[in-house]
């Protein structure tokens, strides 16, 4: 097989760490992530005096001659499948999609085939230079299957570590529109009590916890103040109907299922929501039957990935896109009454 030679001279005042050393002082034009050298340790492709270093633990000092053997990419074991896709911006580094609710993001034992990564592969081709050393979108970020929205997936190695550093930093914006249970209040003194919860200007309710799986169902994932991955969500209604709201969310971070879980806790669950949104009910007495019925009966969490902003990882640029709710939410919306309060979507 094929392969390519990087000869790195470790500076000074290394980090203890051989695979932290490397992804200090390996050039940003070799396009080796920290988790891809990590790997390349692993598989013994990283030398020093010709002997392999096998762990990413390994001391290291300054002057180092360290030889790293990259393999050829190989071909990913993913299949191609012709699935349209919604693009709204592509280029040699990374392409913006629109992913439609009901798809799934990666291929996984329960969803094999019909995932974004699926559809991709067939678009891309032969153009696609490959991410981790197979020839592979490279999968930065993800949503859930039933939530729709803006994702952005690197076609090469440096716009997979460009973007990844930027998701790890915080740096990307990320809002959200969500249809929730109740209206969230920032003078609810109930909310004002909760712990994690605090008010920001402009009538933002924030939410900081730990979050992590559910301690009796694995395939939830639950609040937690003792243990789990800092999360942090800010939250503000832009419209109002009583016993519903449109909400706008901000991630700070990117957990698994983060608004939905921290939307549950403030009591203002997700309309749709088969897992978070509890048994709540919009009562057909303050809206009229079919209204009611309409939202109890939706059939996803009403949560819509809108708009994503970073730093181009090819030109440094700052790009942004936003794209509007789709039409399921929207005629959702559409059929409810003059709300309490309007403002601009």
């Amino acid at each position: 097989m094929a392969e390519r030679c990087l000869q790195i001279t470790i500076g000074d005042n290394p980090p203890p760490r051989l695979d932290k050393a490397l992804a200090r002082d390996v050039p940003d034009d070799a396009h080796l992530s920290r988790s891809r050298l990590a790997r390349l340790i692993t598989e013994g492709q990283v030398l020093r005096g010709g002997a392999p270093l096998t762990s990413p633990k390994a001391r290291v000092d300054a002057g180092d001659e360290i030889e790293i053997r990259v393999p050829e990419e190989v071909e990913s074991d993913m299949l191609p499948e012709a699935i349209p896709l919604e693009i709204l911006y592509e280029d040699a580094d990374l392409i913006v999609v629109n992913k439609p609710a009901g798809m799934v993001v990666h291929p996984a034992p329960g969803s094999p085939s019909g995932t974004l990564v699926n559809a991709l592969l067939h678009h891309f081709g032969d153009a696609l230079s490959g991410v981790g050393g197979e020839r592979r979108p490279g999968i930065v970020h993800r949503i859930d299957k039933d939530t729709s929205g803006l994702l952005v997936v690197a076609k090469t190695d440096r716009a997979h570590h460009g973007l990844a550093e930027q998701f790890a930093r915080h740096s990307v914006e990320r809002t959200y529109l969500a249809l929730c249970h109740g209206v969230p209040n920032p003078a609810d003194p109930r909310l004002r009590g909760l712990k994690g919860v605090s008010m920001e200007s402009g009538s933002v309710i924030r939410v900081e916890t730990l979050l992590g799986r559910h301690p009796t169902d694995r395939q939830r994932q639950a609040v937690s103040f003792t243990s789990g991955r800092r999360a942090v969500t800010r939250m503000r209604v832009l419209r109002d109907w009583g016993q519903v709201a449109l909400v706008e969310c901000w991630l700070e971070t990117g957990r698994t299922h983060q608004i939905r879980v921290h939307a549950r806790y403030l009591g203002h669950g997700l309309i749709g929501d088969p897992v978070y949104g509890g048994q709540r009910k919009v009562s057909a007495t303050r809206l009229p039957a079919e209204i009611a019925s309409a939202l109890n009966g939706f059939e996803r969490q009403a949560l819509h990935a809108r708009s994503l902003g970073f730093e181009h990882p090819g030109t440094g640029e700052k790009v942004r896109f936003d794209k509007p709710l789709p039409d399921d939410l929207q005629v959702l919306i559409e059929r409810l009454p003059i709300e309490r309060s309007n403002t601009s979507m």
